[in-house]
């Protein structure tokens, strides 16, 4: 951790004393993560990728004004993943602010071995079938046996790889061409598997863990 960071709030200021040492804490602490220094500090293998570099144009009075809108996933292969979506005038700085917002958009996830097929006991598929929604995208994640790989589209491969899944089945409706909406349902979905109450019983049963383990082999 940077001894030049100095935080601004008390989420921060509790990581960088050491009296929040994991990315699991600090979600789980109610307070808000609006630092990205905190990321950087408890998940400093974190990756992002970017899904989408879209021109948009705008009439105004003066004339026609470009931006570009970025598309990107952030996540540590290992429990935590995040999205984020961000406008400007050059490629670069968007993608870093995308970048940023992916990070502060920040979930733990659950992951397990669904699959009955499977039963390996093993984190490396989802816990149970869930479905998001964005725009005109509706996705549907399946848990998968160990070795069938991600069986989804591009998009949701790379969310998904990120947050540590390895084998999964999808299907999506609606205009998945449109990533931003395709991304931000697969996230949804996501978000959604990470509230769905489940019994001790029922985590055991389905070998579910959340955030991080260490890594999953393939």
């Amino acid at each position: 951790m940077s001894d030049e960071w100095i935080p601004k709030t008390r989420l921060g200021k509790l990581v960088k004393a050491g009296e929040i040492t994991s990315m699991s804490q600090a979600l789980k602490s109610g307070l808000a993560l609006k630092e990205v220094e905190i990321v950087d500090a408890l998940l400093p293998d974190i990756e992002d990728e970017v899904l989408d570099v879209n021109m948009v144009q705008r009439m105004t009075d003066s004339g026609r004004r470009v931006k570009f809108r970025v598309v990107v996933a952030v996540g540590n292969n290992d429990g935590f993943v995040g999205l984020g979506v961000a406008k400007g005038k050059e490629v670069g700085m968007s993608i870093r602010k995308a970048v940023e917002i992916g990070k502060l958009n920040l979930i733990e996830i659950s992951r397990g071995c669904g699959s009955w097929v499977c039963e390996c006991g093993t984190p490396h598929t989802l816990p149970l079938k869930v479905e998001g929604k964005c725009g005109s995208v509706e996705v549907e994640l399946k848990p998968a046996p160990r070795g069938v790989g991600l069986a989804v589209g591009d998009t949701a491969k790379v969310i998904l790889r990120l947050a540590g899944i390895r084998d999964a089945w999808g299907s999506a409706k609606g205009s998945t061409n449109t990533v931003i909406n395709y991304a931000g349902a697969v996230f949804d979905s996501l978000k959604n598997m990470s509230q769905i109450k489940m019994t001790d019983d029922t985590r055991k049963r389905l070998h579910i863990v959340a955030g991080a383990v260490g890594g999953v082999e393939d």
